[in-house]
């Protein structure tokens, strides 16, 4: 029993150490991700952590404008290759909207159609939209403008906002999802996101080529936060939830309670049917009702291509030619998708809990069996 107690007692000890350890070299964060991911049942993000963390509220719109039901709303039963990779990969929610009509939608695993989950990276797309709006308000002056004229320490280094939007920023962001000690997990778990965002340095040739880094879509926020001096939240809600209708309130995750910077580069916590609006949005090139939210022209430039050499990006959303379609994709990284095709009319919205096997092209492999499927459950309807 003594030795049992002895060793229990060098346990603690060893425990005490190491997170004392932990905080004074900096990484006092990882015991919150601990907490967060492993004692809850998870072993990495999931898409309702959004509750154990400080968030801004967006409140849902004063004038809502529900989606209309298309005449066959659900006469087609999802096909059995898209059942069972809902079935496998967790899927929460499915929708499909026809010619601005909700066609399809279906839940799964106890949610809804207003239950909040993580957007994770389709965020991104959602800030470059509030860049487009503050360069219409004036906040900003154009793609071209340097972050230097927000944040001096780029001064001279070539880095314009666009750049941030377009993932051409040459920072050196580590993009590594599963190193604890990484600049990913300490953005996402830590307490001051700003210190860690200025802290980056130039150490590529801006503008020249693509390279996907989740640190541009948080310096682009604090640039437009900067920029406008308003909170992104605030702003999000002023420029999009409000003149788009949006039917449900929202959540965007903060750092912290003082600091409370918004983590822009994922983390907004909504719903099929309300992610779906930025896709109509885009797909009628910045008009919503007959009036023009954002420049047609900036939504033309972020559904194509920045680099020939790129073709799977524009600014703020991913792009494919599958089936030979044109189409523009928001994206999160646990398959969270707002995948728009603008020549059939037609937007698919999935969420979930995991996505696909990677593949060598620039989506995971679920991503084409959503858009597949989704066409061979239309041909039925024919």
């Amino acid at each position: 029993m003594k030795r049992f107690l002895k060793f229990l007692k060098w346990i603690l000890i060893l425990l005490i150490v190491a997170v004392l350890g932990l905080y004074i070299t900096g990484y006092g964060y990882i015991l919150k991700g601990i907490w967060v991911v492993y004692l809850h049942g998870h072993t990495t993000a999931y898409i309702d952590d959004f509750k154990f963390f400080e968030t801004e509220k967006i409140p849902a719109s004063t004038h809502p404008q529900p989606w209309p039901f298309h005449k066959d709303y659900n006469s087609v039963e999802a096909t059995k290759a898209l059942s069972e990779m809902n079935d496998t990969l967790g899927t929460i929610a499915f929708l499909i909207i026809k010619n601005d009509s909700i066609w399809f939608e279906k839940y799964f695993d106890g949610f809804g159609k207003n239950s909040q989950t993580n957007s994770f990276s389709m965020a991104k797309s959602i800030t470059s939209a509030l860049l487009g709006k503050a360069i219409n308000d004036g906040y900003i002056k154009s793609l071209d403008q340097p972050v230097g004229d927000f944040y001096p320490q780029y001064s001279g280094s070539g880095m314009t906002v666009g750049d941030l939007s377009a993932m051409a920023s040459g920072l050196n962001w580590d993009e590594s999802y599963f190193n604890p000690f990484g600049m990913t997990a300490r953005a996402y778990y830590d307490a001051d996101l700003a210190k860690t965002i200025l802290k980056l340095k130039v150490v590529d040739t801006p503008g020249v080529r693509f390279k996907y880094l989740s640190g541009n879509t948080e310096l682009l926020a604090m640039v437009i936060q900067k920029a406008t001096n308003k909170k992104l939240a605030d702003y999000l809600h002023e420029s999009f939830w409000q003149p788009l209708g949006f039917e449900n309130p929202a959540v965007w995750q903060v750092d912290d309670e003082e600091n409370r910077v918004v983590k822009a580069y994922c983390c907004i916590g909504s719903n099929a049917r309300d992610f779906a609006r930025f896709g109509k949005l885009y797909k009628d090139f910045g008009k919503w009702n007959g009036r023009q939210i954002l420049d047609s022209n900036f939504v033309a430039k972020s559904i194509a291509p920045r680099f020939a050499e790129s073709p799977e990006y524009g600014y703020g959303f991913w792009l494919s030619d599958y089936l030979e379609k044109k189409i523009f994709v928001m994206r999160g990284i646990l398959g969270q998708y707002v995948i728009v095709i603008p020549e059939d009319d037609l937007i698919i919205v999935r969420l979930g809990h995991k996505r696909g096997n990677k593949t060598d092209l620039p989506f995971s492999s679920d991503f084409y069996v959503y858009v597949g499927e989704v066409y061979k459950m239309l041909a039925q309807n024919q």
